[in-house]
């Protein structure tokens, strides 16, 4: 890898980032006078939107969250190859979490994750929304939909033949997305997780 392969590949990692850093959680209810950071459970993403605001401003925050993951992946790769696309994929998560756009308050990785993985592996995103889309319908909880998919994220793309470092990147997002549901695990131990129609508090 020479110097330019190496700045090109560096570059793409950086605009993953900065890509994740443009949260729609806050952009989208900001559009309707809304600061989402003082609303409901004040966490800028489509679930809270969706409780707070409403379906059509969730649906919103979802494609540009997903497209954001999308893309990250698509410059990655052209970059480097799919090493990369997971690499800037993960950049574009960690931008969503800690977005520097928004004083490094961002939202839970969950939809930018979902977005890399159906550009580099589409099949396993669809098992994988499967899945998310089966636990938020018996539980009406989209943490737990969100933990469940993620947790079954490195499993499917082994199952797809990824191996090393993809699978590497891709269990760091994972376990990003993870660390960031950490107030909801402890609220669905205790019992007293938000459905998905019900406002938080």
């Amino acid at each position: 890898m020479d110097a330019a392969d190496l700045a090109i590949r560096a570059a793409a990692i950086l605009a993953g980032y900065l890509l994740g850093s443009i949260d729609f959680g806050v952009i989208v209810p900001r559009m309707f006078g809304i600061d989402i950071y003082g609303t409901g459970s004040g966490n800028p993403g489509a679930s809270n939107v969706l409780r707070t605001v409403g379906r059509r401003e969730a649906a919103l925050v979802l494609v540009g969250d997903l497209a954001k993951g999308v893309v990250a992946a698509v410059l990655g790769d052209l970059a480097g190859g799919p090493v990369f696309g997971f690499a800037a994929g993960l950049a574009a998560v960690v931008g969503h979490c800690f977005p520097v756009w928004h004083r490094f308050r961002g939202g839970k990785g969950v939809a930018a994750a979902g977005g890399m993985v159906f550009y580099l592996e589409p099949f396993a995103a669809l098992i994988l929304l499967g899945v998310f889309a089966l636990v938020v319908g018996l539980t009406r909880k989209a943490s737990l939909g969100s933990l469940a998919a993620v947790a079954g994220l490195v499993p499917a793309l082994a199952g797809f033949g990824h191996r090393g470092w993809s699978l590497g990147l891709a269990g760091a997002a994972a376990a990003l997305v993870v660390i960031r549901h950490l107030p909801n695990i402890r609220r669905l131990l205790g019992r007293q997780e938000h459905t998905i129609e019900e406002p938080a508090a």
